[in-house]
């Protein structure tokens, strides 16, 4: 019976001795690990793409580091409301996190503002003055990329929207 105890101290002994010495140097020392970073700071090339059937391809493409982006442009079509051209925009944002070398995940918001009729309020002269308000349509989703790869995000009977976002080398 006595010799129980020992046997199981000898082994708790043996394994803690073992751990002990399995330690990497510096963690032992009392230094504590480096972390090696193998991401380098660079930009990314984030291009969206869009197929209409009726309409054709379009595109946009900006520039971004790691973090949040927000890019608001107009396109070069106008809508027509009780004469006057009324602008639609188009807006890009998100937030790209990059996960290693190849991959990333990317928080996107790809929409357009789309003008519609409020009514045809009276102006101070009398006539009817156009009234209108921009509606915002969209995308908003999380996706993981793998960098140089194209991704189809939405796709229906009308087209499709693809994203393809790239490491820049320069």
């Amino acid at each position: 019976m006595k010799a129980f105890p020992l046997l199981i101290a000898a082994i708790v002994t043996a394994l803690w001795t073992a751990a002990g010495q399995a330690a990497p140097p510096a963690a032992s020392a009392g230094t504590p690990p480096t972390a090696t970073n193998t991401n380098e700071p660079a930009n990314y090339v984030i291009s969206v793409q869009w197929k209409d059937t009726k309409l054709g391809s379009s595109f946009v493409q900006m520039m971004t580091a790691d973090g949040p982006f927000n890019l608001d442009a107009l396109e070069h079509d106008t809508m027509k409301i009780n004469g006057p051209d009324v602008p639609t925009t188009l807006k890009l944002s998100g937030d790209l996190t990059v996960l290693n070398a190849q991959k990333g995940r990317l928080k996107l918001f790809i929409g357009r503002t789309v003008p519609y009729m409020m009514g045809s309020p009276k102006a101070s002269g009398g006539t009817a003055a156009p009234s209108y308000q921009q509606l915002s349509v969209g995308l908003d989703a999380t996706f993981i990329v793998t960098f140089g790869k194209p991704l189809v995000i939405q796709g229906d009977e009308n087209g499709q929207i693809s994203i393809l976002v790239k490491r820049d080398e320069s």
